[in-house]
């Protein structure tokens, strides 16, 4: 079907100039490729929620301590970091298809493994293996959606990746609440479905083409004009497969007077690196918010908060519920307000729900229940029954420690592992005592569940998609698959830091200091985007390069422009003898 233009336009300021862009109607096809290439999103997104249930049977189920459980989470996004960065080099030389579909296969197979692991470092090298295709998928999708989208609804696409990870996640906190009660077999069930979508995405992406830019690059023109044909339902393509052409042949242009590696190229031409940087800065922000702490940790968080197994698992869909939902604000603004405006409203609403979870973790630590008894029994482990201890939150901060109380609150801290003393019966039925770990007994578990509604509702619109979409639209074509892999590694190392130290920095500065940590880094985030983002809406891939530009280089490059369009003609002269 041709795409038609509508009579209602849309008037958008740049500077002194008003451009006027038709609103289009645009082919099915470009819809359904992005359908595809985006379930790699809702892999990534059922993962991440999907490892947040389990780890609440799986840790009992292998016996793991803090430094195992941070590396069965953390596994995955480690492996995501390394892979990303293979996945740029890759997808210029196979292709962005190729490695999508690779990287579903991957995954696929990484699912299966988990299912079946009979050990801890079974479960990890899964986890290894799921974050190879996670990593390609990250790093890939919103290129070739970009690449291939038109350049007025492509915010909105390349924002669907974030709304399938949204999907994703609260698929799995459905799954997961759905196998809460099969304590020994219900994580297998989550971690191995995972493979279905995986296997869904690798038969569909087989049929869809390869993006239009890459087959330029290849220098394959005919394939890559019934590419531009199939996505945009036309045969009307002659003048964007020329802008195509010519940007690819300034890129091969540049490549040709400047042979060093990508990377080199990218660090030494003055506005792609500032793209670079404040793209990979962009990255570092929206992981040292906090997000993948509310996601990776989200059902722990809640047992935290006094809620027992069951119930945080189940109400793990409620955040992941307002994230989903909230996640079309960002797909309704972003090609409106544009990517700018949603950042820094999302830095604001993300740091007052960091405050509220704070908040919470600290009133129920200063009105945290006292330990009132010390067992008399030298068998019980004196590192947890030490009169060091003065309140259940001082006793469960050792991992190792739980809090043993009755209705009357005469609580004593005991090791978690030999459960004697009191509690020694505490899971049988009619027993008068309570015995919890990870968690204290309080009132303010409320203020957990909203204030991680209210993160997710803020975190949804911008920070989560906005990153990679600027990441995918800001790079010149020579530099796009590597300067878009770098800032996905970037995303990935800080994903790893983040979600590998969330534990032990609650040990270290206490659960309420940790969010008070995550939110500085929002506030800073948001003075950075302030200062150094601009606004990319409504821009073609062929003119962002400019925004990095200063009025320095744009008045040098014009004089060479006209330098080399003078010699141009003097060589035509020459050659028809004039």
């Amino acid at each position: 079907m041709a795409s038609t233009a509508k009579s209602k336009m849309v008037d958008e300021m740049d500077g002194s100039k008003t451009l006027l862009i038709p609103k289009k109607e645009h082919s099915a096809y470009v819809y359904i490729l992005t359908f595809f290439a985006v379930l790699g999103g809702f892999l990534f997104g059922y993962d991440t929620g999907i490892i947040s249930g389990s780890m609440l049977l799986i840790r009992p189920y292998f016996d793991l301590d803090t430094f195992w459980t941070q590396l069965i989470v953390s596994a995955t996004v480690g492996s995501a970091a390394v892979s990303a960065l293979i996945a740029g080099f890759m997808s210029d030389c196979l292709g962005r298809k190729v490695v999508i579909i690779l990287g579903s296969f991957v995954f696929a197979v990484g699912a299966v493994v988990m299912g079946v692991a009979d050990s801890q470092v079974i479960l990890l090298v899964g986890r290894i293996i799921v974050g190879i295709g996670v990593g390609f998928a990250s790093m890939t999708v919103p290129v070739y959606v970009a690449e291939a989208a038109p350049p007025d609804i492509r915010g909105r696409l390349v924002t669907l990746n974030q709304q399938f990870i949204t999907i994703g996640l609260l698929a799995a906190s459905l799954v997961a609440g759905g196998f809460s009660s099969w304590e020994d077999t219900g994580w297998r069930y989550m971690l191995g479905l995972g493979g279905v979508p995986a296997i869904f995405q690798f038969l569909g992406m087989l049929y869809l083409p390869e993006s239009p830019r890459w087959l330029i690059d290849q220098e394959l023109e005919a394939t890559a004009r019934a590419s531009l044909v199939q996505i945009r339902g036309t045969e009307d393509v002659d003048k964007e497969l020329e802008d195509i052409k010519e940007s690819v042949a300034n890129a091969k242009k540049a490549s040709l007077d400047d042979n060093r590696l990508v990377i080199f190229r990218i660090w030494t031409t003055p506005h792609v690196r500032r793209a670079q940087i404040v793209g990979a800065f962009l990255q570092v922000f929206q992981q040292a918010c906090g997000i993948n702490t509310i996601i990776y940790y989200s059902a722990s968080i809640l047992k935290m908060g006094g809620f027992s197994v069951q119930q945080s698992i189940w109400l793990v869909a409620i955040p992941y519920s307002i994230n989903f939902l909230a996640t079309f604000i960002g797909l309704g603004l972003v090609d409106r307000v544009g990517r700018r405006i949603l950042l820094l409203a999302s830095f604001i609403g993300v740091f007052i729900s960091l405050g509220i979870m704070a908040t919470g973790f600290q009133l129920a630590a200063i009105n945290s229940p006292p330990i009132h008894l010390y067992e008399n029994n030298t068998d019980i482990d004196t590192s947890c029954n030490t009169t060091d201890y003065r309140s259940c939150n001082d006793c469960t901060t050792n991992l190792d420690c739980g809090y043993c109380y009755s209705s009357t609150m005469d609580g004593s801290c005991l090791p978690v592992d030999s459960m004697l003393g009191r509690c020694n019966n505490s899971d049988t039925s009619g027993s008068k005592y309570i015995f919890t770990y990870d968690f204290c007994p309080n009132d303010y578990g409320w203020m957990l569940v909203a204030g991680m509604g209210l993160f997710v509702t803020s975190f949804a619109p911008g920070l989560g998609p906005m990153p990679m979409t600027f990441n995918s639209e800001i790079y010149p074509l020579w530099a796009r698959s590597t300067g878009f892999s770098v800032a996905t590694a970037v995303n990935w190392s800080f994903n790893l830091l983040v979600s590998f130290t969330f534990l032990s920095l609650m040990q270290l500065i206490t659960k309420y200091g940790t969010f008070w940590l995550y939110g500085g880094f929002c506030v800073t985030g948001f003075i950075f985007t302030l200062i150094f983002v601009p606004e990319t809406k409504n821009k073609t891939l062929e003119e962002m390069e400019d925004l990095f530009k200063t009025d320095e280089e744009r008045k040098l490059e014009k004089s060479k422009s006209a330098e080399n369009k003078i010699n141009d003609k003097k060589e035509t002269g020459n050659e028809t003898g004039f």
